[in-house]
C-alpha cells in the first residue's frame, strides 16, 4: 500500500499540524509505503520571499524527521524537486472543467472574503491532484474537510482516462494510464483551538508552536484565553481552551483528576496552563532536540532528500511516460 501526503511550506508548525496530520503519517509509515513531501510549490501562492521560501521548506523537512518520519522507512522530498509534477499538472489542467475549480474551497473562500485570486489559487486543486496521481498512490490520509480534494483527483483521473484510454473501465479503475486512490479517513484528527478559542491556525496568529524557544512557548500558552471565573469558585471543563488543549496529551484518568480540580474549584487557570505547559515539553522535548541536531547536520538532511526527490521522480517518470503515450505526447 503507498500512502502520500504533505505539508506546505508556510510556517514554523503548530499544535495544530502535529495533532491535526502530522501525528497520523508518523503511525501511518509502517503500515504502508509512504510518499511524504513539502509543498514548496503550493507555497508559493503566500511566500512571496526568496530566502523565507527557503527557510520554510527546509523547516518543514526538518519538522517530519524530528518528530519521527523515518527516511528508512519513507520516501521525504521536496514537490519542486520532481518536474514531472508540474507536466503532470498540465496535462491534467487540459481536461480540467472550470465549473470544478470554481467549487473548490479555496477559491470559493477567497472570492467570499474579496481576496485577489491569482492563478495559483485558482489551479491549487489541479496541483494537489498531479501530487497524489503522480505516484499511483493507493491511498491518501485526510480529514473531513479536505475529502474535495481527494474527489477532484479521482474525477480528473476517470476524466483522463475516459478521454485518452479505450480499455478504461470506470466501475473497477482498471485500464488507465492514471490510478485512482482512495481516502484515508483520519476519523481521530482533533480539531486543536488556538490560544483565542478558534481553531489553531498561522493565519489567525493564534498558534502554540512545537519547535520555539521555551520562552516563546510558554508565552502563547500563558496566553490561551480562559473566562473570568475566581480561583476559588468551581469551573466547567468541557467550556475551557486550556482543558481542551490538555486533552490532547493526557490519559483518561489523567484527565478525569484535571477535571475533578476543575469542578472542586480552589485551583486557578494559570495553574493549569502551568500543567499544559509541562505535558507540552514532556511530550515534544525529544523532538525539539533532535531536530536542533539534525540543523547541525544538514548534509545529512541534503542526502535524505536527494535520495527521497531520486526515487519519487523514479515512479512519477514511470505514470508521466504512461500519461504522455496515451495522449499522444509520446
Amino acid at each position: 500500500m503507498r500512502i502520500l501526503s504533505g505539508v506546505k511550506a508556510t510556517g514554523r508548525p503548530h499544535l495544530g499540524n502535529y495533532f491535526g496530520a502530522i501525528r497520523q503519517f508518523i503511525d501511518l509509515q509502517s503500515k504502508g509505503e509512504g510518499f511524504y513531501f513539502v509543498a514548496d510549490l503550493h507555497a508559493l501562492d503566500l511566500v512571496r520571499e526568496a530566502d523565507q521560501m527557503r527557510e520554510y521548506a527546509l523547516g518543514v523537512a526538518l519538522d517530519y524527521m524530528a518528530l519521527g518520519l523515518d527516511p528508512e522507512h519513507c520516501t521525504l522530498f521536496m514537490q519542486s524537486e520532481v518536474p514531472e509534477v508540474s507536466e503532470l499538472m498540465w496535462i491534467l489542467g487540459t481536461v480540467t472543467p472550470m465549473g470544478q475549480l470554481q467549487r473548490a474551497h479555496g477559491y470559493k473562500d477567497a472570492r467570499a472574503k474579496g481576496k485577489e485570486v491569482d492563478f495559483g489559487l485558482f489551479a491549487y486543486p489541479v496541483l494537489m491532484a498531479a501530487d497524489i496521481l503522480l505516484y499511483r498512490s493507493d491511498v491518501v490520509p485526510v480529514g473531513k474537510d479536505q475529502l474535495q480534494h481527494l474527489e477532484l483527483a479521482r474525477d480528473l483521473a476517470v476524466k483522463f482516462n475516459l478521454t485518452y484510454c479505450p480499455d478504461f473501465d470506470p466501475q473497477t479503475g482498471e485500464g488507465g494510464a492514471l490510478k485512482l486512490p482512495e481516502a484515508y479517513i483520519m476519523e481521530d484528527v482533533a480539531v486543536v483551538p488556538g490560544t483565542d478559542g478558534r481553531k489553531m491556525s498561522k493565519s489567525y496568529d493564534n498558534a502554540i508552536p512545537l519547535f520555539a524557544s521555551d520562552k516563546q512557548v510558554k508565552k502563547s500558552i500563558m496566553r490561551v484565553v480562559t473566562d473570568s471565573t475566581p480561583v476559588e469558585d468551581p469551573k466547567d471543563p468541557g467550556s475551557c481552551n486550556v482543558y481542551a488543549l490538555l486533552e490532547l496529551f493526557c490519559s483518561e484518568e489523567e484527565l478525569a483528576e484535571i477535571a475533578e480540580r476543575y469542578r472542586a474549584g480552589g485551583t486557578g487557570y494559570g495553574d493549569f496552563k502551568k500543567q499544559l505547559l509541562a505535558k507540552y515539553h514532556e511530550t515534544f522535548d525529544a523532538a525539539r532536540a533532535r531536530r536542533a541536531e539534525l540543523e547541525q547536520d544538514l548534509g545529512y538532511v541534503r542526502t535524505v532528500l536527494d535520495r527521497g526527490a531520486a526515487r519519487a521522480r523514479e515512479v512519477g517518470r514511470q505514470v508521466l511516460d504512461d500519461v504522455q503515450r496515451a495522449c499522444g505526447l509520446r
